[in-house]
Formats: structure tokens, sequence, C-alpha cells
């Protein structure tokens, strides 16, 4: 199978999802949009939770689907060892043990533990391993780490990317924030009012600049970048992309990143700066340009074959005398990009 259809209508109230796509059956989509637009109600659907007229009538027991929710939902009288025997118990055929799973998560030095010793951070780790313990199909995300703080929450994304690589097993990952989408998302649905603005791969889609739910702090794009080399007396590291090369802070222990670069954060110039702090200045043509705001213009530029969105007033605009097609230079602070 390469593809999950989602074909769901429900209505809740005065709210009505409409859902008719489908998504990779491989990797993570991301399914991102504000609060109340049906995210959560859309993965509920999926799992069987709520009676959406999609013509499939298997309990949920029978689905084969791993669900990590908002809040830790672990067996507060139970150990962690007894809570992922317990996720192994939902799927008697698994082949994989749990310390195997435990391992990945890292929370395998925590098996003796009770639920309640447990931080933020290791409980949603504990949740994650004891889906996979059960082996699904498909694995549901709903804002797993939304109810951890910014620290971490920078903490618990090194293992969300270490399960995208080390499994097989698609992920419909829900968030309203856009820099854990780039981070870890291949696929993006945007939802609105119950309804798919657009859906396509992850770095096309994000540079869209004629949807208003891309705009203000979610307008950016993300890179797919190869690290090259290593400046140690400046700790600074160097990736090459389609477009050229980007000076990044600090040292990174991978081959490649993936690289997000918001919109405010870059500037244009019709020539380059001669004397600059900053360090990443790349030639560019003008693909498309919109207006956000009375005083702002959304600008998007290509770099070889790949896509930026950069931000400028429209005076900029009016007094630099740009169009589609103009030639540029992308002037992008290092200090600004984030992996």
């Amino acid at each position: 199978m390469n593809h999950i259809e989602l074909h769901y209508s429900l209505r809740k109230g005065d709210f009505k999802l409409e859902v008719d796509t489908r998504i990779p059956a491989a990797g993570i989509t991301g399914v991102f949009g504000e609060s109340g637009s049906g995210k959560t109600t859309l993965l509920r659907c999926i799992a069987g939770l709520e009676a959406s007229t999609d013509g499939d009538l298997r309990p949920v027991h029978k689905r084969r689907i791993g669900y990590v929710f908002q809040e830790s939902q672990l067996f507060p009288h139970l150990t962690v060892q007894k809570n992922l025997e317990y996720g192994r118990r939902r799927n008697p055929d698994t082949h994989r043990s749990i310390a195997e799973f435990a391992s990945m998560l890292e929370v395998d030095r925590l098996l003796d533990r009770s639920v309640s010793d447990l931080s933020g951070g290791e409980a949603q780790r504990v949740c994650i391993a004891r889906v996979l313990c059960q082996e699904p199909q498909l694995i549901l995300m709903d804002e797993p780490l939304s109810a951890l703080d910014a620290r971490r929450r920078s903490n618990m994304l090194p293992y969300l990317d270490r399960l995208h690589a080390e499994t097989s097993v698609p992920i419909i990952y829900v968030s309203h924030n856009i820099d854990e989408i780039c981070r870890l998302s291949d696929h993006l649905v945007l939802l609105d009012n119950g309804k798919i603005v657009v859906e396509g791969g992850l770095q096309e889609t994000l540079v869209r600049i004629d949807l208003p739910q891309l705009s203000g702090q979610n307008a950016g794009a993300v890179l797919e970048a190869k690290q090259s080399r290593y400046d140690a007396e400046f700790d600074l590291s160097l990736f090459e992309f389609s477009g050229g090369e980007l000076w990044v802070p600090g040292r990174q222990g991978m081959a490649t990143a993936r690289l997000r670069i918001s919109a405010g954060d870059i500037s244009l110039s019709r020539a380059p700066a001669e004397s600059s702090t900053i360090l990443n200045i790349l030639p560019a043509v003008i693909e498309g340009m919109a207006a956000e705001t009375a005083s702002t213009q959304l600008v998007r530029v290509r770099l070889g074959a790949s896509f930026l969105v950069a931000r400028i007033t429209r005076r900029s605009l009016y007094e630099l005398k740009l169009q589609v097609g103009d030639n540029v230079f992308a002037q992008i602070k290092s200090v600004t990009v984030r992996y």
C-alpha cells in the first residue's frame, strides 16, 4: 500500500469536518492548523473514536493503530515495565522485544520506576515506546510535546527523529507549532475550519505565499542540506544545498540537516554587500510576490532547485522596484538558521 486513504465527514454542533484525500503510507505526515481547525477530530476519526461516515466499521482494537495523546496516558499504578508489557499484550503477534523499543526511546533504565516518578519528557517517551510495543500499522500523534516546557520539548525532538529514522511505520503528527512540523514532517496537510486547504510535500507546500495560514510567523522555508566542513576557530558549520552554501552556528554531528529559515530572517538586495556582518549572501531569482499586510510583502525566491520566502516592507518593494524574474541577493543571518 503506497497511500493511506482519508475519507471522513463528521458534524459536531456548528463544526463540520470534511476530509477526502490520501497521504503517503511512509514517513511523517504533519497535520497543521490553528486551534479548532479539526486536527484532533481528524485523528479521532482515523482511530475510530468518532462515528464519522467513512464506512469503516472495524472496532478500535482491530485497527492496528497506535495513538500518542497530548497528555500521558500511562497507568499510574504500574511500573514502566508493566506499562510496556500492556502495550505488547495488545498485539501478541509482535516480533520485536520490549527491550528493543525501550532502548530506542532510552527508557530502558526506567523500567523499574513508578510512573509517578517520571518527568514529563520521560513519561511521553514511555508512551511512545508502549505504542511501538503494539507494532501498529499506523501511529497517530496528537501534539505530543504541547504539555512540555521549551527545554523538554527541545530534548524530545531527537527521539522523534530517531523514531522516524529507525521504524517503517507511517506517522500522522498533529501540531499547531510550525517549527515542530518543519523539523519532523515529510508531507504536510494544512487544515482550516474542518477542511483541507492544501496538502503536499513539506518543502514545496511551505513556500506557498498565497495562503493566509502560511503567513505571519508561519512563513518560511525548509532546506535539505549536506554538511561540508566545520570551522573550529569560529564554531561554524558550512552546509551545501542546491542554491549554494550556508554558514550555521555550532558543530553538528550529522552529514545532512534540515534547515528552517523564517521569512522575517531574510532580506533582499540588488547587489551583494561589500562589508556586512551577514555571512550568507546568495544569488536568487524572484519567482512570486504576494501582499501579506498593508505594510509587508512576501517574496518567494529560487536558489538553484530550492526556494525561500522573504518578508519585506512594501516600501522596500517600491524603492527597489522589485518584479518577478528579477535577479537579487538573499541575505540570511547565520544566527537565525534553525535545525
